[in-house]
């Protein structure tokens, strides 16, 4: 379970994760640390290598105590457990990342945070070399590789929010991750949770108070 000084642990400092070692590795990321933000989502999986995890969603008041005001519910992580993402590996990244965008197939459900209802135009590049990897792009036909048609995708994506594991845009280090609604399967390194709970925590989140989720063991 997260208690109130893990949660200030999470936002406060930054995660750092062990780069693998063999020769082609991928760069690993390390991400920031969000000492300001007010509004946290916690997945808290008992072991790396678990497909389920709990999702919470967290408040801070202005004395500095997070109270729980969504959840806890079940989640859907990668097929591969969580930790280090990469290209072609169904693995949920760990750390603390912020939550940036919000998008779906269904109309705006009533969100502060930046989000457009996907149309036949809308794709999420995930093809390695490409300037705009892990973005969001406007086109009439894919940008290549395992790029994925927002709208094409169906119904665990009518609603969605951008986890930014890799802002940076590195190359292998994983696009597209995701927090969407379930299928009540493994994903490819989402995390899926159930659709009213998904299209609530849509509408909970404000850029306003820096929203970002933490990833981990419980």
């Amino acid at each position: 379970m997260w208690s109130v000084l893990s949660l200030i642990a999470a936002v406060c400092v930054a995660t750092v994760m062990v780069a693998p070692t063999p020769a082609g590795a991928v760069e690993v990321v390390t991400p920031p640390a969000f000492p300001t933000s007010t509004q946290m989502i916690t997945v808290s999986s008992a072991t790396v290598t678990d497909t389920t995890a709990t999702l919470t969603a967290w408040e801070r008041d202005e004395a500095g105590t997070w109270t729980a005001v969504i959840g806890p519910t079940e989640a859907y992580l990668g097929a591969e457990g969580i930790g280090i993402p990469r290209d072609n590996v169904w693995r949920t990244p760990m750390g603390v990342f912020a939550l940036d965008q919000a998008f779906g197939n269904q109309p705006n459900p009533g969100t502060e945070m930046p989000y457009f209802q996907a149309d036949d135009q809308d794709w999420w590049d995930a093809l390695p070399g490409s300037p705009t990897y892990n973005t969001h792009v406007r086109a009439p036909q894919s940008p290549g590789g395992d790029s994925e048609h927002i709208l094409s995708t169906g119904d665990i994506y009518d609603y969605v929010v951008n986890i930014a594991h890799n802002p940076q845009r590195v190359q292998g280090y994983a696009s597209g991750i995701f927090l969407h609604v379930t299928n009540y399967e493994p994903t490819w390194g989402c995390v899926a949770i159930d659709r009213d709970i998904m299209r609530q925590i849509v509408q909970w989140l404000d850029p306003a108070r820096q929203p970002v989720i933490n990833i981990g063991l419980a």
